[in-house]
């Protein structure tokens, strides 16, 4: 794959701004895959059941959002971020980016304990540090979110306790909000919260993340054994894909140019639009445009026969929508909605000589500002190494939704 830094633009200015660091050297473990075959034709398929948030591999570019102030009063938080080129995803990835496709603010830490796959890492017993989103709440928040604690005593939540005794305020945890509305607000980060385990607020464990003030600016690795859960385990499962699937029939290089009469009907790589669906974008005539080419099951007559999917590394598309839209120059490398909206597949180089076809996957920043439609960056996370096909194996196409 060509190595092109993906720009961003700064929201406030609206300029293009580089976000150039130096490639890494990515090291990545193998997707856990499974095998599938159709007749005569096979591919290593991803195993669902058991590729999570923490398999996934390291992004390889870098990159960065800086949200103006006046839009994070819109929003309600601050997605702004940066990262760097060898990141682990759920370190760049909030939940409320891909809140959509996967309802993560459905779970609480305990559901996540029940599907959360074993690690083999030594770990010890988080604490309300671990739990990222705890940092930001306040009394009244936590109330908010978990009304049965109101009625508690102060000595009953020891850190809302601790909080109170530096700031005054006793009883029980409403008649403290009452009696001390300036302490009521301070974020629970003015105290040592590594000192208190997850339990020492009751109820936290089985409160949904949802229901946090300002849940959607939590990084995937800032809930506890998130990022071991199995995509196929999520309250809404990802689409295996596997319901529209194509065969690798040949691979074309750089050498090729778009062609004119290979209009938008041609591919199946493009743009996602609003709705999150993706629009099929052909080539520009005469410009660099390898590919790969596909057949049918059904021969001639198949709806993929002849059809190309272009590579993103040659072919940048309109992406996002809604205010978010104007980031990365509203560009996003040419590709598909093949497992849901959480993340796109780009074809990320060919190999003519080998046959073989590289892929990665792009991650994107969306928010849903109260009461207004939700806002998406293109997609432009990425790529994080995804896995490969070679000519006349399948190619697992999905829907595009």
């Amino acid at each position: 794959m060509k190595s092109k830094p993906f720009l961003l633009a700064a929201l406030a200015s609206l300029l293009p701004l580089s976000a150039s660091v130096a490639q890494l050297p990515i090291t990545t473990q193998a997707t856990p895959t499974i095998d599938y075959s159709q007749g005569l034709y096979k591919t290593a398929a991803p195993d669902w059941s058991k590729i999570t948030w923490d398999t996934l591999p390291p992004v390889q570019q870098p990159g960065f959002l800086k949200i103006p102030k006046n839009l994070i009063s819109v929003f309600g938080y601050d997605p702004s971020r940066s990262w760097t080129a060898g990141q682990k995803v759920d370190s760049v990835v909030m939940l409320g980016d891909a809140d959509d496709a996967f309802k993560m603010s459905d779970l609480s830490l305990k559901s996540i304990g029940t599907v959360a796959l074993p690690t083999t890492a030594t770990t010890t017993k988080p604490t309300l540090k671990d739990f990222g989103l705890v940092q930001w709440q306040t009394p009244k928040t936590l109330v908010k979110a978990m009304p049965e604690l109101s009625n508690l005593s102060l000595s009953e939540v020891p850190p809302l306790a601790d909080l109170f005794s530096k700031n005054g305020g006793g009883g029980t945890i409403s008649q403290a909000i009452s009696s001390n509305p300036q302490a009521a607000d301070l974020t629970l980060d003015k105290i040592d919260l590594s000192k208190y385990s997850l339990d020492s607020i009751p109820g936290l464990d089985k409160t949904q993340l949802g229901k946090f003030k300002s849940w959607q600016q939590a990084y995937v690795n800032q809930i506890p054994k998130l990022s071991q859960v199995p995509f196929d385990k999520m309250p809404q499962p990802i689409s295996s894909g596997i319901d529209v699937v194509g065969i690798a029939s040949v691979v074309l290089g750089t050498a090729e140019k778009g062609d004119a009469r290979a209009g938008n009907d041609y591919f199946v790589s493009g743009s996602v639009v609003r709705g999150d669906r993706t629009l099929t974008v052909a080539c520009p005539p005469s410009i660099e445009c390898s590919y790969l080419e596909m057949g049918d099951f059904a021969g001639s007559q198949g709806s993929l026969y002849g059809k190309r999917w272009a590579s993103g590394s040659s072919q940048q598309v309109k992406g996002g929508y809604g205010i978010l839209a104007a980031v990365n120059g509203g560009k996003e490398p040419t590709g598909r909605l093949v497992y849901g909206s959480g993340f796109k597949v780009a074809l990320t180089g060919v190999n003519e000589s080998l046959g073989t076809a590289d892929f990665g996957l792009f991650f994107r920043i969306c928010a849903r500002p109260p009461f207004q439609q939700k806002t998406c960056t293109p997609y432009f996370i990425g790529p994080v190494p995804w896995l490969p096909v070679s000519e006349n194996d399948l190619v697992i196409v999905g829907t595009g939704r």
